[in-house]
Protein backbone atom coordinates (compact mmCIF):
# COMPACT_ATOMS: atom_id res chain seq x y z
CA UNK A 1 0.00 0.00 0.00
CA UNK A 2 1.65 3.97 -1.11
CA UNK A 3 2.62 5.93 1.78
CA UNK A 4 0.55 8.69 0.05
CA UNK A 5 -2.63 9.07 -1.39
CA UNK A 6 -3.87 11.46 -4.93
CA UNK A 7 -6.69 13.65 -4.54
CA UNK A 8 -8.51 15.80 -6.38
CA UNK A 9 -11.80 17.89 -7.01
CA UNK A 10 -14.73 16.44 -8.17
CA UNK A 11 -14.70 18.87 -11.22
CA UNK A 12 -12.19 16.37 -12.43
CA UNK A 13 -15.45 14.68 -14.31
CA UNK A 14 -14.69 11.32 -13.92
CA UNK A 15 -16.91 8.64 -12.27
CA UNK A 16 -17.25 7.35 -9.14
CA UNK A 17 -16.41 4.05 -10.35
CA UNK A 18 -13.48 5.82 -12.09
CA UNK A 19 -12.32 7.61 -8.91
CA UNK A 20 -12.42 3.90 -7.13
CA UNK A 21 -11.27 1.30 -9.53
CA UNK A 22 -7.37 3.90 -9.87
CA UNK A 23 -7.48 4.50 -6.12
CA UNK A 24 -7.88 8.43 -6.67
CA UNK A 25 -9.47 10.74 -3.74
CA UNK A 26 -11.70 13.19 -3.85
CA UNK A 27 -13.30 16.71 -2.51
CA UNK A 28 -16.78 18.18 -4.05
CA UNK A 29 -17.39 21.39 -5.05
CA UNK A 30 -20.97 23.23 -4.26
CA UNK A 31 -23.38 24.47 -6.29
CA UNK A 32 -27.22 25.97 -6.22
CA UNK A 33 -29.99 25.35 -8.32
CA UNK A 34 -33.11 27.64 -7.85
CA UNK A 35 -31.64 28.51 -4.19
CA UNK A 36 -31.15 24.53 -3.10
CA UNK A 37 -27.41 24.02 -2.02
CA UNK A 38 -26.26 20.36 -3.83
CA UNK A 39 -22.32 19.10 -3.69
CA UNK A 40 -21.00 18.47 -7.13
CA UNK A 41 -20.46 14.88 -6.33
CA UNK A 42 -20.77 13.25 -9.66
CA UNK A 43 -24.59 12.67 -9.69
CA UNK A 44 -25.09 11.23 -7.25
CA UNK A 45 -27.40 14.34 -5.33
CA UNK A 46 -29.16 15.04 -8.57
CA UNK A 47 -28.62 12.96 -11.73
CA UNK A 48 -27.09 14.85 -14.11
CA UNK A 49 -29.95 14.35 -16.90
CA UNK A 50 -32.21 15.58 -14.28
CA UNK A 51 -29.65 18.80 -13.77
CA UNK A 52 -29.98 19.37 -17.75
CA UNK A 53 -33.15 19.12 -18.05
CA UNK A 54 -33.67 21.73 -14.90
CA UNK A 55 -31.35 24.31 -16.86
CA UNK A 56 -33.26 23.67 -19.89
CA UNK A 57 -36.73 24.79 -18.15
CA UNK A 58 -35.05 27.53 -16.42
CA UNK A 59 -33.82 26.79 -13.58
CA UNK A 60 -30.63 29.36 -11.71
CA UNK A 61 -27.83 27.64 -10.62
CA UNK A 62 -24.93 29.59 -8.70
CA UNK A 63 -21.75 27.58 -7.83
CA UNK A 64 -19.01 27.98 -5.17
CA UNK A 65 -15.47 26.71 -4.87
CA UNK A 66 -13.86 24.26 -1.97
CA UNK A 67 -12.87 26.99 1.32
CA UNK A 68 -9.86 26.86 2.83
CA UNK A 69 -11.45 25.36 5.85
CA UNK A 70 -13.08 22.40 3.94
CA UNK A 71 -10.01 21.83 2.16
CA UNK A 72 -8.67 21.27 5.90
CA UNK A 73 -10.56 19.24 7.20
CA UNK A 74 -10.76 16.99 4.33
CA UNK A 75 -6.92 16.90 4.29
CA UNK A 76 -6.24 16.12 8.16
CA UNK A 77 -7.39 12.77 8.39
CA UNK A 78 -5.09 10.98 5.75
CA UNK A 79 -2.07 13.23 7.66
CA UNK A 80 -3.45 11.53 10.63
CA UNK A 81 -3.30 8.51 9.22
CA UNK A 82 0.68 9.05 8.03
CA UNK A 83 0.13 9.68 4.63
CA UNK A 84 1.45 12.27 2.01
CA UNK A 85 -0.69 14.21 -0.08
CA UNK A 86 -0.58 14.81 -3.56
CA UNK A 87 -3.87 17.40 -4.12
CA UNK A 88 -4.15 18.73 -7.79
CA UNK A 89 -6.88 22.03 -8.51
CA UNK A 90 -9.05 22.67 -10.86
CA UNK A 91 -7.57 25.55 -12.98
CA UNK A 92 -6.92 28.80 -11.49
CA UNK A 93 -7.52 30.39 -14.57
CA UNK A 94 -11.73 29.66 -13.42
CA UNK A 95 -11.42 28.57 -10.46
CA UNK A 96 -9.82 29.78 -6.56
CA UNK A 97 -9.29 26.90 -4.95
CA UNK A 98 -6.05 26.55 -5.71
CA UNK A 99 -5.54 29.12 -3.38
CA UNK A 100 -7.39 27.42 -0.88
CA UNK A 101 -5.55 24.37 -0.53
CA UNK A 102 -2.71 26.34 0.02
CA UNK A 103 -3.44 28.09 2.23
CA UNK A 104 -4.97 24.95 3.92
CA UNK A 105 -1.48 23.50 3.28
CA UNK A 106 0.38 26.25 4.62
CA UNK A 107 -1.72 25.25 8.18
CA UNK A 108 -1.64 21.70 8.36
CA UNK A 109 2.19 21.79 7.31
CA UNK A 110 2.88 23.30 10.97
CA UNK A 111 0.70 20.66 12.66
CA UNK A 112 2.42 18.13 11.00
CA UNK A 113 5.94 18.96 10.09
CA UNK A 114 6.68 15.39 9.38
CA UNK A 115 4.48 15.09 6.47
CA UNK A 116 4.79 16.37 2.85
CA UNK A 117 1.98 17.97 1.03
CA UNK A 118 1.83 18.68 -2.59
CA UNK A 119 -0.78 21.08 -4.54
CA UNK A 120 -0.89 21.16 -7.74
CA UNK A 121 -2.47 24.14 -9.96
CA UNK A 122 -3.45 21.62 -13.40
CA UNK A 123 -4.38 24.16 -15.46
CA UNK A 124 -7.32 21.86 -16.54
CA UNK A 125 -10.50 21.60 -16.47
CA UNK A 126 -13.72 18.52 -16.44
CA UNK A 127 -12.35 14.98 -18.12
CA UNK A 128 -9.17 16.52 -19.16
CA UNK A 129 -8.43 17.41 -15.36
CA UNK A 130 -9.54 14.04 -15.51
CA UNK A 131 -6.93 12.73 -17.99
CA UNK A 132 -4.12 14.32 -15.76
CA UNK A 133 -5.29 12.41 -12.89
CA UNK A 134 -5.61 9.39 -14.67
CA UNK A 135 -1.62 9.60 -15.30
CA UNK A 136 -0.87 9.94 -11.73
CA UNK A 137 -2.73 7.46 -11.05
CA UNK A 138 -0.30 5.43 -13.58
CA UNK A 139 2.52 6.72 -12.48
CA UNK A 140 1.92 5.81 -9.00
CA UNK A 141 1.20 2.50 -10.29
CA UNK A 142 4.46 2.30 -11.62
CA UNK A 143 6.26 2.41 -8.45
CA UNK A 144 6.98 6.52 -9.02
CA UNK A 145 7.55 8.26 -5.44
CA UNK A 146 4.92 11.15 -4.80
CA UNK A 147 7.97 13.50 -5.48
CA UNK A 148 8.31 12.29 -8.91
CA UNK A 149 5.19 12.12 -9.64
CA UNK A 150 5.05 15.69 -8.09
CA UNK A 151 7.47 16.76 -10.54
CA UNK A 152 5.91 15.08 -13.64
CA UNK A 153 3.34 17.16 -12.92
CA UNK A 154 4.27 20.11 -13.01
CA UNK A 155 6.43 19.54 -15.94
CA UNK A 156 3.84 17.93 -18.34
CA UNK A 157 0.50 19.56 -17.57
CA UNK A 158 0.78 21.88 -20.56
CA UNK A 159 0.49 19.33 -22.95
CA UNK A 160 -2.92 18.26 -22.05
CA UNK A 161 -5.20 19.45 -24.64
CA UNK A 162 -8.60 20.85 -24.40
CA UNK A 163 -10.19 21.45 -26.75
CA UNK A 164 -14.20 22.15 -26.87
CA UNK A 165 -17.42 23.90 -28.40
CA UNK A 166 -20.89 24.34 -27.74
CA UNK A 167 -24.06 24.09 -30.02
CA UNK A 168 -26.14 26.36 -27.27
CA UNK A 169 -25.02 29.69 -25.98
CA UNK A 170 -27.48 29.88 -24.03
CA UNK A 171 -25.84 29.61 -20.66
CA UNK A 172 -22.52 31.42 -22.34
CA UNK A 173 -24.51 34.25 -22.39
CA UNK A 174 -25.95 34.26 -19.18
CA UNK A 175 -22.82 33.72 -17.59
CA UNK A 176 -21.42 36.94 -19.79
CA UNK A 177 -18.91 35.00 -21.56
CA UNK A 178 -20.93 35.31 -24.80
CA UNK A 179 -22.75 38.68 -25.61
CA UNK A 180 -26.14 38.80 -26.39
CA UNK A 181 -25.61 40.33 -29.52
CA UNK A 182 -23.14 37.55 -30.47
CA UNK A 183 -25.02 35.23 -29.11
CA UNK A 184 -27.73 36.39 -31.61
CA UNK A 185 -25.75 36.26 -34.55
CA UNK A 186 -24.48 33.18 -33.28
CA UNK A 187 -28.26 30.87 -33.09
CA UNK A 188 -28.99 33.27 -36.25
CA UNK A 189 -26.02 31.30 -38.33
CA UNK A 190 -25.81 28.31 -36.93
CA UNK A 191 -22.10 28.93 -35.26
CA UNK A 192 -20.73 26.47 -32.96
CA UNK A 193 -17.30 28.40 -31.46
CA UNK A 194 -14.66 26.48 -31.39
CA UNK A 195 -12.36 27.15 -28.17
CA UNK A 196 -9.83 25.74 -25.82
CA UNK A 197 -7.98 26.29 -21.98
CA UNK A 198 -4.64 28.39 -22.57
CA UNK A 199 -1.19 28.08 -21.21
CA UNK A 200 -2.71 29.86 -18.26
CA UNK A 201 -5.85 27.86 -17.44
CA UNK A 202 -8.49 30.17 -19.01
CA UNK A 203 -11.10 29.36 -21.30
CA UNK A 204 -10.44 30.84 -25.02
CA UNK A 205 -12.93 31.04 -28.26
CA UNK A 206 -10.82 30.47 -31.04
CA UNK A 207 -13.04 29.65 -34.29
CA UNK A 208 -16.59 30.49 -35.40
CA UNK A 209 -17.61 27.54 -37.31
CA UNK A 210 -20.75 27.24 -39.26
CA UNK A 211 -23.13 24.24 -38.58
CA UNK A 212 -22.24 21.53 -35.79
CA UNK A 213 -21.13 18.91 -39.14
CA UNK A 214 -17.86 21.29 -39.28
CA UNK A 215 -17.23 22.01 -35.82
CA UNK A 216 -16.96 18.02 -35.14
CA UNK A 217 -14.71 17.84 -38.06
CA UNK A 218 -12.88 21.12 -36.75
CA UNK A 219 -12.22 19.53 -33.32
CA UNK A 220 -11.04 16.25 -34.32
CA UNK A 221 -8.51 18.68 -37.04
CA UNK A 222 -6.90 19.94 -33.64
CA UNK A 223 -6.48 16.99 -32.15
CA UNK A 224 -4.61 15.54 -35.78
CA UNK A 225 -2.59 19.16 -35.38
CA UNK A 226 -1.23 18.81 -32.05
CA UNK A 227 -1.57 15.51 -30.63
CA UNK A 228 1.63 13.60 -29.68
CA UNK A 229 2.82 11.61 -32.96
CA UNK A 230 0.35 12.99 -34.55
CA UNK A 231 -1.71 10.52 -36.04
CA UNK A 232 0.18 7.57 -34.46
CA UNK A 233 -0.73 8.57 -31.44
CA UNK A 234 -1.24 6.16 -28.64
CA UNK A 235 -2.39 7.66 -25.56
CA UNK A 236 -5.81 8.03 -23.97
CA UNK A 237 -8.22 10.05 -25.25
CA UNK A 238 -11.44 11.64 -23.29
CA UNK A 239 -14.30 13.39 -23.72
CA UNK A 240 -16.37 15.26 -21.76
CA UNK A 241 -20.62 16.47 -22.88
CA UNK A 242 -23.66 17.79 -21.19
CA UNK A 243 -26.67 16.66 -22.30
CA UNK A 244 -25.64 15.84 -25.71
CA UNK A 245 -24.08 12.24 -25.75
CA UNK A 246 -24.86 11.44 -29.93
CA UNK A 247 -22.33 14.86 -30.67
CA UNK A 248 -19.86 12.96 -28.24
CA UNK A 249 -20.25 9.87 -29.70
CA UNK A 250 -19.61 11.61 -33.32
CA UNK A 251 -16.63 13.35 -31.90
CA UNK A 252 -15.21 9.99 -30.41
CA UNK A 253 -16.06 7.80 -33.66
CA UNK A 254 -13.81 10.49 -35.84
CA UNK A 255 -11.29 10.41 -33.75
CA UNK A 256 -11.37 6.36 -33.11
CA UNK A 257 -11.19 6.22 -37.41
CA UNK A 258 -8.29 8.91 -37.26
CA UNK A 259 -5.69 7.31 -34.60
CA UNK A 260 -5.87 3.80 -34.91
CA UNK A 261 -2.89 3.18 -32.28
CA UNK A 262 -5.22 5.09 -29.33
CA UNK A 263 -4.46 3.29 -26.05
CA UNK A 264 -8.38 1.97 -25.71
CA UNK A 265 -11.38 3.35 -26.71
CA UNK A 266 -12.34 6.91 -26.54
CA UNK A 267 -13.73 7.53 -22.79
CA UNK A 268 -17.05 9.61 -23.02
CA UNK A 269 -17.73 11.29 -19.49
CA UNK A 270 -20.49 14.05 -18.27
CA UNK A 271 -19.76 17.39 -17.55
CA UNK A 272 -20.64 17.64 -14.02
CA UNK A 273 -22.60 20.32 -12.31
CA UNK A 274 -20.07 22.99 -11.32
CA UNK A 275 -18.28 23.04 -15.05
CA UNK A 276 -21.57 22.53 -16.37
CA UNK A 277 -23.47 25.30 -14.40
CA UNK A 278 -21.22 27.22 -16.72
CA UNK A 279 -21.85 25.80 -20.15
CA UNK A 280 -25.13 24.29 -20.15
CA UNK A 281 -26.36 21.65 -22.05
CA UNK A 282 -25.06 21.64 -25.54
CA UNK A 283 -21.30 21.34 -24.61
CA UNK A 284 -18.44 18.75 -26.42
CA UNK A 285 -14.71 18.76 -25.30
CA UNK A 286 -11.80 17.04 -25.99
CA UNK A 287 -8.81 16.06 -24.53
CA UNK A 288 -5.51 14.52 -24.89
CA UNK A 289 -1.41 14.24 -24.62
CA UNK A 290 -0.20 16.50 -27.46
CA UNK A 291 3.01 19.94 -27.88
CA UNK A 292 2.98 21.99 -25.11
CA UNK A 293 0.63 25.31 -24.46
CA UNK A 294 2.05 28.33 -25.63
CA UNK A 295 -0.61 30.74 -25.97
Amino acid sequence: MSDFIISCCSTADLTKEHFTERDLHYICFHYELDGKQYKDDLGESMPLDAFYRAMQEGADTRTSQVNASEYEEYFEPFLKEGKDILHVCLSSGISGSFNSANIAKDILEERYPDRKIYVVDSLAASSGFGLLMDKAADLRDEGKNIDEIYTWLEENKLRLHHWFFSSDLTFFIKGGRVSKTSGFVAGVLSICPLLNVDYQGKLIPRHKIRTKRKVIEAIVKKMEEHAEDGLNYSGKCYISQSACYEDAKAVADLVESRFPHLNGKVEINDIGTTIGSHTGPGTVALFFWGDKRVD
